[in-house]
């Protein structure tokens, strides 16, 4: 171990585990059930993991000081595994929490978004729809069943990702979407109920999201959920006048 090792203070497993129970508790006395406490930080976890898997790879890697080729390039294969190991921690992490990935299909072939994935949805829409327009919510009930048929279009490995795929998804198509929300949109001319509804709330950017991505699945939720057709026509209608 070298010196800068030995002055370092590494969190052991029972601190860590500590830590984690000392958040569960303080979560379940604001009304958090431990299910959903547990399945933010199962994911906060897998996404360290993830993350730093990802700078590593990243790097350019080479062996320290100069000891010849075989030294190099055994300590490289060696690096190469760690690097490996860790992927597979964090693949291994990530499944703890949703379990195995699958493919999006028809309507009823993915179990029904809970809570705890309707509200990350939830958080991850409310500064992207921000970027675009002011707020002018939909009624907070109407908003959850719209993110429950458009979250139960994906497995819940692909749901743990949408904020990702949302904050590319806007970046995309920053200009059209600016066009879309200043046509139909609050403050435009259009009013907040009627066909082009989905505007006025944060859920649109989700909704355009699958419509391009998966438009039979949605379509196929969205009637199972009895949710207005005119609104997905409405929003349809408004994206392909800002083109």
């Amino acid at each position: 171990m070298s010196a800068a090792d030995e002055g370092r203070q590494w969190l052991d497993e029972v601190s860590v585990d500590n830590a984690r129970t000392t958040l569960l508790q303080l979560l379940a006395r604001t009304g958090v059930p431990s299910d959903d406490a547990g399945e933010l930080i199962g994911l906060v976890e897998a996404g360290a993991l993830a993350l730093a898997h990802e700078e590593l790879r990243g790097r350019g890697r080479s062996a320290p000081g100069d000891k010849g080729e075989e030294y190099g390039s055994g300590w490289l294969d060696g690096a190469g595994d760690l690097l490996e190991q860790l992927g597979t921690i964090a693949e291994r992490t990530l499944l703890q929490v949703v379990g195995p990935d699958e493919e999006p299909g028809t309507a009823g072939e993915h179990r029904r978004a809970g809570r705890m994935e309707v509200e990350r949805a939830r958080v991850a829409l409310a500064p992207l729809y921000l970027s675009f327009t002011t707020a002018s919510e939909l009624d907070p009930e109407v908003t959850e069943e719209v993110l429950a048929a458009v979250l139960t279009t994906m497995s819940p490995r692909q749901r743990a990702g949408y904020p990702g795929r949302l904050a590319e998804f806007a970046a995309i198509h920053r200009d059209r979407l600016e066009r879309l929300f200043a046509a139909f949109g609050p403050g435009s001319a259009i009013a907040v109920h009627g066909r082009y509804s989905l505007l006025h709330s944060a859920t649109s950017i989700a909704v355009l999201e699958r419509l391009l991505a998966a438009p039979q699945a949605l379509r196929g939720e969205w009637d199972a959920a009895e949710l207005p057709p005119a609104w997905l026509d409405g929003l349809t209608t408004a994206w392909n006048t800002a083109a």
